[in-house]
C-alpha cells in the first residue's frame, strides 16, 4: 500500500470527506481492518485568506515539501482552487501529484459528455488554471454568466459552506444557478469546489453530477493500492 499526503484545511469541512472517503474505499477493496496509510497537514485556511489565494503559493509548497520529508509516495491539493499552483508544486516537488482537475475530466469523458458548468470559487471558475485542464480533454466548459451570480457563489463558499453552515436558502439559489446553465445547454454540473457537495447532490439535478471530492477520492483510493 502507497502512503499518501494530503494538504487539507482548505477548508478542514471538506478535509474531513476526504479522509472518510479515502478510508472507506480501501477498506472496500481490503476489508477486515484494512485503512489508508497517510498524512494530512491541515493549513490554517486563516492563512491562506489573509495573503488571499493569489499569494499562497509558499504556504502551499511547504506543506507538500513537509509531506514529502515525512515519506508520502504521492501529494494531493483538497481543494480545487489550490490546483492554480498544481503544475510549479508538481514539477519541483518530485513526486506523483493527483490532479483534481484530471481526475474529473477523465470521469466526465467516459460518461460521453462534451459541454460541462462549472460550479466553483470565483477563481475557479474565472481563471484558466482549471477551466484549460478540463477543455485539455475536450470539453468545452460553461460558467454563470453574471458576475454578481460568481460573486453569490464566493459569498456563500467562503461565509458558509467553509465553515459548516448549511443554509437551505443558499442550496435553492445554487440549485437555481446550475437549473440555469441546463437551460443553456450543459449536458452536466461540476461540483467545482469541495464544500459544493455539502450543499448539492445528484438527486438535486436531471443531468449527470460531478462531485469532485468523490472523484479526487476514488483517484487517491486507486493509486493508494497500485
Amino acid at each position: 500500500m502507497k502512503k499518501i499526503g494530503l494538504v487539507g484545511g482548505i477548508s478542514w469541512v471538506s478535509t474531513i470527506d476526504y479522509y472518510k472517503f479515502i478510508n472507506e474505499g480501501v477498506n472496500k477493496k481490503l476489508g477486515g481492518l484494512q485503512f489508508a496509510e497517510c498524512l494530512i497537514y491541515s493549513l490554517n485556511f486563516g492563512d491562506v485568506q489573509e495573503k488571499t489565494w493569489a499569494h499562497s503559493y509558499e504556504l502551499l509548497w511547504n506543506a507538500c515539501l513537509s509531506l514529502k520529508n515525512s515519506g508520502v509516495d504521492a501529494v494531493v491539493l483538497c481543494a480545487n482552487t489550490a490546483h492554480m499552483f498544481a503544475r510549479e508544486i508538481e514539477n519541483e516537488i518530485g513526486l506523483p501529484l493527483i490532479h483534481i482537475g484530471t481526475e474529473t475530466a477523465k470521469v466526465i469523458v467516459k460518461e460521453k459528455i462534451t459541454t460541462v458548468g462549472l460550479i466553483g470559487t470565483s477563481f475557479s471558475m474565472e481563471m484558466d488554471f482549471y477551466k484549460d485542464r478540463l477543455k485539455s480533454f475536450g470539453l468545452n466548459v460553461l460558467i454563470p454568466e453574471k458576475q454578481e451570480t460568481r460573486d453569490y457563489i464566493q459569498y456563500v463558499l467562503k461565509e458558509e459552506l467553509g465553515r459548516g453552515i448549511i443554509n437551505p436558502d443558499s442550496r435553492q439559489n445554487y440549485i437555481q444557478i446550475a437549473n440555469e446553465l441546463i437551460l443553456q445547454g450543459v449536458e452536466g454540473i461540476i461540483l467545482g469546489c469541495t464544500e459544493i457537495p455539502l450543499l448539492l447532490s445528484q438527486s438535486d439535478f436531471s443531468v449527470p453530477v460531478f462531485d469532485t471530492t468523490k472523484i479526487h477520492s476514488q483517484a487517491i483510493v486507486d493509486f493508494i493500492l497500485s
